[in-house]
Protein backbone atom coordinates (compact mmCIF):
# COMPACT_ATOMS: atom_id res chain seq x y z
CA UNK A 1 0.00 0.00 0.00
CA UNK A 2 1.43 3.46 -0.93
CA UNK A 3 2.73 5.51 2.01
CA UNK A 4 0.26 8.35 1.40
CA UNK A 5 -2.74 6.01 1.31
CA UNK A 6 -1.53 4.21 4.42
CA UNK A 7 -1.20 7.57 6.19
CA UNK A 8 -4.79 8.48 5.31
CA UNK A 9 -6.08 5.08 6.49
CA UNK A 10 -4.16 5.39 9.75
CA UNK A 11 -5.52 8.88 10.31
CA UNK A 12 -9.11 7.72 9.76
CA UNK A 13 -8.54 4.80 12.14
CA UNK A 14 -7.27 7.17 14.83
CA UNK A 15 -10.21 9.52 14.33
CA UNK A 16 -12.66 6.64 14.71
CA UNK A 17 -10.92 5.49 17.89
CA UNK A 18 -10.96 9.03 19.20
CA UNK A 19 -14.69 9.35 18.58
CA UNK A 20 -15.22 6.13 20.55
CA UNK A 21 -13.38 7.66 23.51
CA UNK A 22 -15.96 8.53 26.17
CA UNK A 23 -16.34 9.40 29.85
CA UNK A 24 -18.23 7.11 32.21
CA UNK A 25 -18.98 7.03 35.91
CA UNK A 26 -16.95 4.41 37.73
CA UNK A 27 -16.62 3.55 41.45
CA UNK A 28 -17.92 6.91 42.62
CA UNK A 29 -15.69 8.82 40.20
CA UNK A 30 -15.23 9.37 36.48
CA UNK A 31 -12.87 7.76 33.99
CA UNK A 32 -12.15 7.59 30.27
CA UNK A 33 -13.21 4.44 28.48
CA UNK A 34 -13.12 3.14 24.93
CA UNK A 35 -10.42 1.77 22.59
CA UNK A 36 -8.17 4.82 22.98
CA UNK A 37 -8.51 5.11 26.78
CA UNK A 38 -5.32 3.06 27.24
CA UNK A 39 -3.38 5.91 25.62
CA UNK A 40 -4.32 8.28 28.45
CA UNK A 41 -3.83 6.48 31.79
CA UNK A 42 -2.64 9.77 33.31
CA UNK A 43 -6.11 11.29 32.84
CA UNK A 44 -7.84 8.55 34.84
CA UNK A 45 -5.21 8.76 37.56
CA UNK A 46 -5.73 12.52 37.75
CA UNK A 47 -9.53 12.20 37.99
CA UNK A 48 -9.11 9.65 40.79
CA UNK A 49 -6.73 12.07 42.52
CA UNK A 50 -9.41 14.80 42.39
CA UNK A 51 -11.89 12.43 44.05
CA UNK A 52 -9.33 11.65 46.76
CA UNK A 53 -8.81 15.39 47.25
CA UNK A 54 -12.52 15.69 48.05
CA UNK A 55 -13.42 17.69 44.94
CA UNK A 56 -17.16 17.79 44.32
CA UNK A 57 -18.55 15.18 41.94
CA UNK A 58 -19.75 17.96 39.61
CA UNK A 59 -16.24 19.43 39.39
CA UNK A 60 -14.68 16.03 38.68
CA UNK A 61 -17.31 15.35 36.02
CA UNK A 62 -16.76 18.76 34.38
CA UNK A 63 -12.98 18.30 34.36
CA UNK A 64 -13.48 14.81 32.96
CA UNK A 65 -15.46 16.09 29.99
CA UNK A 66 -12.94 18.90 29.44
CA UNK A 67 -10.08 16.38 29.33
CA UNK A 68 -12.18 14.09 27.12
CA UNK A 69 -12.45 16.90 24.54
CA UNK A 70 -8.69 17.47 24.79
CA UNK A 71 -7.86 13.77 24.38
CA UNK A 72 -10.19 13.38 21.38
CA UNK A 73 -8.46 16.34 19.76
CA UNK A 74 -5.03 14.81 20.49
CA UNK A 75 -6.11 11.55 18.84
CA UNK A 76 -7.39 13.38 15.76
CA UNK A 77 -4.11 15.32 15.59
CA UNK A 78 -2.05 12.15 16.17
CA UNK A 79 -0.37 13.97 19.07
CA UNK A 80 0.84 11.93 22.10
CA UNK A 81 -0.03 13.37 25.49
CA UNK A 82 3.60 13.23 26.61
CA UNK A 83 4.71 15.44 23.69
CA UNK A 84 2.26 18.29 24.33
CA UNK A 85 3.96 21.70 24.21
CA UNK A 86 2.73 25.25 24.58
CA UNK A 87 2.41 25.45 20.80
CA UNK A 88 0.15 22.39 20.81
CA UNK A 89 -2.01 23.99 23.51
CA UNK A 90 -2.33 27.15 21.44
CA UNK A 91 -3.57 25.05 18.53
CA UNK A 92 -6.08 23.30 20.79
CA UNK A 93 -7.40 26.58 22.20
CA UNK A 94 -7.75 27.95 18.66
CA UNK A 95 -9.74 24.83 17.73
CA UNK A 96 -11.99 25.43 20.77
CA UNK A 97 -12.61 29.04 19.75
CA UNK A 98 -13.47 28.02 16.18
CA UNK A 99 -15.57 24.98 17.09
CA UNK A 100 -19.32 25.00 16.52
CA UNK A 101 -21.54 23.81 19.38
CA UNK A 102 -24.15 21.34 18.06
CA UNK A 103 -27.79 21.98 18.83
CA UNK A 104 -27.48 25.75 19.13
CA UNK A 105 -28.75 28.49 16.78
CA UNK A 106 -26.52 29.35 13.84
CA UNK A 107 -23.95 32.14 13.54
CA UNK A 108 -26.66 34.70 12.75
CA UNK A 109 -27.71 34.67 16.46
CA UNK A 110 -25.42 36.95 18.46
CA UNK A 111 -25.46 37.75 22.17
CA UNK A 112 -25.32 41.32 23.47
CA UNK A 113 -21.64 40.74 24.23
CA UNK A 114 -20.99 40.14 20.52
CA UNK A 115 -20.31 36.40 20.86
CA UNK A 116 -22.06 34.07 18.39
CA UNK A 117 -24.38 31.57 20.01
CA UNK A 118 -22.87 28.63 18.12
CA UNK A 119 -19.45 29.10 19.77
CA UNK A 120 -18.08 28.09 23.16
CA UNK A 121 -18.01 30.76 25.85
CA UNK A 122 -14.69 32.03 27.19
CA UNK A 123 -15.52 30.50 30.59
CA UNK A 124 -15.84 27.04 28.99
CA UNK A 125 -12.51 27.34 27.20
CA UNK A 126 -10.79 28.64 30.35
CA UNK A 127 -12.18 25.73 32.35
CA UNK A 128 -10.74 23.33 29.79
CA UNK A 129 -7.40 25.09 30.19
CA UNK A 130 -7.67 24.79 33.98
CA UNK A 131 -8.35 21.04 33.68
CA UNK A 132 -5.33 20.59 31.38
CA UNK A 133 -3.14 22.71 33.65
CA UNK A 134 -4.18 20.61 36.65
CA UNK A 135 -3.44 17.42 34.71
CA UNK A 136 0.13 18.48 33.94
CA UNK A 137 0.64 19.87 37.45
CA UNK A 138 -0.39 16.43 38.75
CA UNK A 139 2.12 14.81 36.38
CA UNK A 140 4.87 17.20 37.54
CA UNK A 141 4.06 16.42 41.15
CA UNK A 142 4.85 12.76 40.49
CA UNK A 143 7.83 13.53 38.25
CA UNK A 144 9.41 16.95 39.00
CA UNK A 145 11.51 16.70 35.83
CA UNK A 146 8.44 16.70 33.58
CA UNK A 147 7.83 20.17 32.10
CA UNK A 148 4.41 21.79 32.32
CA UNK A 149 3.37 23.12 28.87
CA UNK A 150 0.88 25.58 30.44
CA UNK A 151 2.77 28.85 30.89
CA UNK A 152 2.16 30.82 34.05
CA UNK A 153 1.36 34.51 34.10
CA UNK A 154 3.30 37.19 35.90
CA UNK A 155 4.00 36.69 39.60
CA UNK A 156 1.00 37.91 41.58
CA UNK A 157 1.63 40.74 44.05
CA UNK A 158 -0.25 42.05 47.05
CA UNK A 159 -2.24 45.11 46.12
CA UNK A 160 -1.28 46.92 49.33
CA UNK A 161 1.85 46.20 51.43
CA UNK A 162 -0.21 45.84 54.62
CA UNK A 163 -2.46 43.12 53.21
CA UNK A 164 0.07 40.43 54.09
CA UNK A 165 0.01 41.10 57.84
CA UNK A 166 -2.74 43.66 58.48
CA UNK A 167 -5.80 43.31 60.67
CA UNK A 168 -7.85 41.74 57.87
CA UNK A 169 -5.03 39.65 56.37
CA UNK A 170 -7.03 36.47 57.09
CA UNK A 171 -9.86 37.73 54.86
CA UNK A 172 -7.77 38.98 51.94
CA UNK A 173 -6.86 36.57 49.20
CA UNK A 174 -3.72 37.09 47.18
CA UNK A 175 -4.43 37.61 43.46
CA UNK A 176 -4.14 34.39 41.51
CA UNK A 177 -1.19 33.80 39.22
CA UNK A 178 -3.29 33.28 36.08
CA UNK A 179 -1.94 31.58 32.98
CA UNK A 180 -1.21 33.90 30.07
CA UNK A 181 -3.24 31.55 27.83
CA UNK A 182 -6.52 32.40 29.57
CA UNK A 183 -9.16 34.29 27.63
CA UNK A 184 -10.78 37.42 28.99
CA UNK A 185 -14.14 36.63 30.56
CA UNK A 186 -17.14 38.88 31.09
CA UNK A 187 -17.93 39.26 34.79
CA UNK A 188 -21.69 39.76 35.11
CA UNK A 189 -23.12 40.51 38.51
CA UNK A 190 -25.30 37.84 40.18
CA UNK A 191 -28.86 38.16 38.87
CA UNK A 192 -31.42 38.55 41.64
CA UNK A 193 -35.20 38.50 41.38
CA UNK A 194 -37.28 41.54 42.21
CA UNK A 195 -39.31 41.39 45.41
CA UNK A 196 -42.57 40.96 43.50
CA UNK A 197 -41.17 38.22 41.22
CA UNK A 198 -39.72 36.31 44.17
CA UNK A 199 -43.05 36.50 46.02
CA UNK A 200 -45.02 35.39 42.95
CA UNK A 201 -42.68 32.47 42.26
CA UNK A 202 -42.81 31.33 45.88
CA UNK A 203 -46.62 31.59 45.94
CA UNK A 204 -46.88 29.31 42.89
CA UNK A 205 -45.50 26.31 44.80
CA UNK A 206 -48.43 24.23 46.07
CA UNK A 207 -46.87 21.36 48.02
CA UNK A 208 -45.22 21.79 51.41
CA UNK A 209 -42.09 20.11 50.08
CA UNK A 210 -41.67 22.53 47.18
CA UNK A 211 -42.41 25.53 49.41
CA UNK A 212 -39.74 24.36 51.83
CA UNK A 213 -37.19 23.87 49.06
CA UNK A 214 -37.78 27.33 47.58
CA UNK A 215 -37.84 28.88 51.06
CA UNK A 216 -34.47 27.41 51.99
CA UNK A 217 -32.95 29.09 48.93
CA UNK A 218 -34.75 32.41 49.32
CA UNK A 219 -34.68 32.86 53.10
CA UNK A 220 -31.53 30.90 54.04
CA UNK A 221 -29.41 31.32 50.91
CA UNK A 222 -28.74 27.61 50.34
CA UNK A 223 -27.45 26.26 47.04
CA UNK A 224 -29.65 23.70 45.28
CA UNK A 225 -27.08 20.93 45.93
CA UNK A 226 -27.03 21.87 49.62
CA UNK A 227 -30.82 21.68 49.80
CA UNK A 228 -30.89 18.24 48.18
CA UNK A 229 -28.13 16.98 50.50
CA UNK A 230 -29.97 17.95 53.70
CA UNK A 231 -30.76 15.11 56.07
CA UNK A 232 -33.74 15.13 58.42
CA UNK A 233 -31.27 15.20 61.32
CA UNK A 234 -29.67 18.37 59.93
CA UNK A 235 -32.79 20.43 60.65
CA UNK A 236 -33.25 21.67 64.21
CA UNK A 237 -36.79 23.04 64.06
CA UNK A 238 -36.98 23.87 67.77
CA UNK A 239 -33.62 25.65 67.86
CA UNK A 240 -34.14 27.02 64.34
CA UNK A 241 -30.76 25.99 62.95
CA UNK A 242 -29.61 24.12 59.86
CA UNK A 243 -26.43 22.09 59.50
CA UNK A 244 -25.41 22.59 55.88
CA UNK A 245 -22.74 20.66 53.97
CA UNK A 246 -21.37 23.06 51.36
CA UNK A 247 -18.68 23.00 48.70
CA UNK A 248 -15.50 21.14 49.60
CA UNK A 249 -17.43 19.26 52.32
CA UNK A 250 -17.31 22.40 54.49
CA UNK A 251 -19.96 22.40 57.21
CA UNK A 252 -21.68 25.56 58.40
CA UNK A 253 -24.64 26.43 60.62
CA UNK A 254 -27.33 28.63 59.14
CA UNK A 255 -30.22 30.21 61.09
CA UNK A 256 -33.63 28.87 60.08
CA UNK A 257 -36.44 31.32 59.40
CA UNK A 258 -39.34 30.81 61.84
CA UNK A 259 -42.08 30.65 59.18
CA UNK A 260 -39.95 28.34 57.06
CA UNK A 261 -39.41 26.07 60.07
CA UNK A 262 -43.19 25.70 60.31
CA UNK A 263 -43.41 24.78 56.62
CA UNK A 264 -40.73 22.10 57.03
CA UNK A 265 -42.50 20.73 60.11
CA UNK A 266 -45.81 20.39 58.26
CA UNK A 267 -44.00 18.69 55.38
CA UNK A 268 -42.39 16.18 57.76
CA UNK A 269 -45.66 15.41 59.55
CA UNK A 270 -48.16 15.41 56.69
CA UNK A 271 -46.46 14.98 53.35
CA UNK A 272 -43.05 13.29 53.48
CA UNK A 273 -43.42 9.62 52.44
CA UNK A 274 -42.07 6.84 54.61
CA UNK A 275 -38.60 5.89 53.49
CA UNK A 276 -35.43 4.18 54.63
CA UNK A 277 -33.54 7.22 53.37
CA UNK A 278 -32.57 9.91 55.85
CA UNK A 279 -32.70 12.63 53.20
CA UNK A 280 -35.07 15.47 53.97
CA UNK A 281 -36.58 15.92 50.51
CA UNK A 282 -37.92 12.82 48.76
CA UNK A 283 -39.86 12.03 45.60
CA UNK A 284 -43.55 12.23 46.55
CA UNK A 285 -45.16 9.99 43.95
CA UNK A 286 -44.55 7.70 41.01
CA UNK A 287 -42.23 4.69 40.74
CA UNK A 288 -39.43 6.56 42.56
CA UNK A 289 -41.59 7.50 45.54
CA UNK A 290 -39.53 7.57 48.71
CA UNK A 291 -36.19 8.01 46.94
CA UNK A 292 -34.12 11.20 47.42
CA UNK A 293 -35.10 14.05 45.12
CA UNK A 294 -32.53 14.33 42.32
CA UNK A 295 -31.05 17.48 40.72
CA UNK A 296 -32.98 16.65 37.52
CA UNK A 297 -36.19 16.43 39.54
CA UNK A 298 -35.51 19.81 41.14
CA UNK A 299 -34.87 21.38 37.74
CA UNK A 300 -38.17 19.94 36.48
CA UNK A 301 -40.03 21.52 39.41
CA UNK A 302 -38.60 24.97 38.76
CA UNK A 303 -39.05 24.65 35.00
CA UNK A 304 -42.76 23.98 35.54
CA UNK A 305 -43.22 26.96 37.85
CA UNK A 306 -41.29 29.28 35.54
CA UNK A 307 -43.76 28.26 32.86
CA UNK A 308 -46.92 28.91 34.87
CA UNK A 309 -45.69 32.22 36.36
CA UNK A 310 -43.88 33.56 33.31
CA UNK A 311 -40.86 34.48 35.46
CA UNK A 312 -38.11 33.44 33.05
CA UNK A 313 -35.32 34.19 35.55
CA UNK A 314 -36.87 32.03 38.26
CA UNK A 315 -34.02 29.52 38.51
CA UNK A 316 -33.00 27.94 41.86
CA UNK A 317 -29.76 29.91 42.08
CA UNK A 318 -31.62 33.17 41.43
CA UNK A 319 -33.36 32.70 44.79
CA UNK A 320 -29.97 32.40 46.50
CA UNK A 321 -28.79 35.55 44.70
CA UNK A 322 -31.94 37.30 45.92
CA UNK A 323 -31.04 36.34 49.49
CA UNK A 324 -27.48 37.66 49.09
CA UNK A 325 -28.75 40.89 47.55
CA UNK A 326 -31.19 41.42 50.44
CA UNK A 327 -28.32 41.00 52.93
CA UNK A 328 -26.19 43.54 51.06
CA UNK A 329 -28.99 46.09 50.83
CA UNK A 330 -29.68 45.68 54.55
CA UNK A 331 -26.06 46.56 55.30
CA UNK A 332 -25.16 43.20 56.84
CA UNK A 333 -21.48 42.86 57.72
CA UNK A 334 -19.44 41.29 54.91
CA UNK A 335 -17.95 38.60 57.20
CA UNK A 336 -21.46 37.59 58.33
CA UNK A 337 -22.63 37.41 54.72
CA UNK A 338 -19.66 35.18 53.89
CA UNK A 339 -20.59 32.75 56.67
CA UNK A 340 -24.29 32.67 55.74
CA UNK A 341 -23.62 32.12 52.04
CA UNK A 342 -20.84 29.59 52.63
CA UNK A 343 -18.25 31.31 50.45
CA UNK A 344 -14.65 30.16 50.81
CA UNK A 345 -13.31 33.63 49.92
CA UNK A 346 -14.65 37.02 50.94
CA UNK A 347 -14.14 38.48 47.46
CA UNK A 348 -16.91 36.18 46.18
CA UNK A 349 -19.24 37.63 48.80
CA UNK A 350 -18.16 41.18 47.93
CA UNK A 351 -19.81 40.82 44.52
CA UNK A 352 -23.18 41.21 46.24
CA UNK A 353 -22.18 44.62 47.57
CA UNK A 354 -22.39 45.96 44.01
CA UNK A 355 -25.97 44.70 43.84
CA UNK A 356 -27.18 46.87 46.71
CA UNK A 357 -28.82 49.26 44.24
CA UNK A 358 -31.27 50.76 46.73
CA UNK A 359 -28.47 51.62 49.16
CA UNK A 360 -26.24 52.97 46.36
CA UNK A 361 -29.04 55.22 45.07
CA UNK A 362 -29.81 56.43 48.59
CA UNK A 363 -26.19 57.39 49.18
CA UNK A 364 -25.99 58.96 45.72
CA UNK A 365 -29.05 61.12 46.39
CA UNK A 366 -27.64 62.17 49.79
CA UNK A 367 -24.31 63.14 48.21
CA UNK A 368 -26.08 65.09 45.44
CA UNK A 369 -28.16 67.00 48.01
CA UNK A 370 -25.03 67.87 49.99
CA UNK A 371 -23.32 69.17 46.86
CA UNK A 372 -26.33 71.26 45.87
CA UNK A 373 -26.70 72.69 49.36
CA UNK A 374 -23.15 74.07 49.35
CA UNK A 375 -23.01 77.82 48.63
CA UNK A 376 -21.54 78.69 45.25
CA UNK A 377 -18.26 80.53 45.37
Amino acid sequence: MPTKVWSVVLHLFLVVQGSDLRLEERDGGWALSGPAASWFPLVNEYLSYLVDRNYSSKTVRAYGYDLLAFCRWLVAEEQPLGDVTTEVLLRFLRACREAKVPGRPGPNVVLLSGRRMDQYAATTINRRLAAISGLFAFAAMRDPQMPNPVPKGREAHWRVPGERSGMLAHAVRRPKNRSSLRLREPRPLPAALSQSDAAELLASFRTWRDRAIAGLMLYCGLRSAEVLALEVADVDIGGRWLKVLGKGQRERRVPLDADLASVIQVYLLAERPESASGRLFLVAKGPNRGLPLSPAGLRTIFRYHRGITGIVAGHPHALRHTFGTALAEAGVDLAVMQVLLGHAHVDTTARYIHLASAHVKEEFDAARDRIRSQPHQ
